[in-house]
């Protein structure tokens, strides 16, 4: 390659390729010329040097056509599709992790619903089992009038015996001002040797003869009295509720 075809006034455009390997050939050339100077007999400080002449390279501003910024080609690609991937594992991580927090809530809220079942549950046998309980249990009454009242009544229910709690305490009250021990001496009655008796005033062969099981036998005992009163009130009269007077 010759020096006028590298130095010629208009400069051809160089490569990468083209200006590593001029610049090649010219340091070899340098090199081979400095060496043949150099005769094979002389020492080394009789040696003359002969300069090589330098090879110039021409250098071109004009960009190089078809080069563009970046990775392009087959490098581009893989990139492209490295990055895909890791937007699949990163959109199945999420999903696995929104899978797992709706399975932790379901098996949150199925333990709920669980434990309310219990409970309800719960509440029910024991309301059951009170039932049971006051249902085993005999009722009490208080040991005053509106007791004695409420208990016959009740006895009388059993035994389809009518009478209503205001007709069975307005006749108490008319009969005995509500005392249980009450007792008339000064009747037929009184006079005959079989006085009035109790809460409503009934004699003692009235009592007998309509005497309500499960009651006392004392005619003074306040269920006793007023069941047996109102027992016989309800085969006369059609029930104690139709009494405003002696009977």
């Amino acid at each position: 390659m010759s020096k006028n075809f590298l130095t010629r006034g208009h400069s051809l455009a160089l490569n990468r390729h083209h200006k590593i390997a001029a610049a090649g050939v010219a340091a070899l050339g340098a090199a081979a010329i400095g060496f043949s100077a150099v005769p094979s007999n002389a020492s080394a400080s009789t040696t003359s040097e002969v300069a090589a002449p330098t090879a110039k390279v021409a250098y071109s501003t004009e960009p190089i056509k078809g080069v563009t910024a970046g990775i392009t080609g087959p490098a581009a690609g893989a990139d492209l599709k490295i990055e895909k991937i890791d937007a699949k594992f990163e959109a199945e991580r999420e999903a696995a992790a929104q899978a797992a927090a709706e399975r932790k809530a379901a098996a949150a809220a199925a333990k709920e619903k669980a434990e309310e079942a219990r409970r309800a549950e719960e509440a029910a046998s024991r309301a059951a089992e009170r039932a049971e309980v006051q249902k085993a249990a005999p009722k009490t009454y208080g040991n005053n009038l509106d007791g004695w009242i409420r208990e016959a009544m009740s006895i009388m229910k059993k035994h389809g015996i009518p009478g209503s709690y205001e007709g069975i305490h307005r006749n108490i009250i008319r009969e005995s001002s509500g005392n249980p021990h009450a007792i008339n001496l000064w009747d037929i009655n009184a006079r005959n040797g079989i006085p009035s008796k109790g809460l409503l005033q009934v004699i003692p062969p009235t009592f007998e003869a309509y005497h309500v099981p499960g009651t006392s036998k004392n005619i003074y005992d306040p269920v006793a009295n007023i069941t047996a009163a109102c027992n016989y009130a309800a085969d006369r009269y059609g029930s104690m509720d139709n009494v405003y007077s002696a009977y």
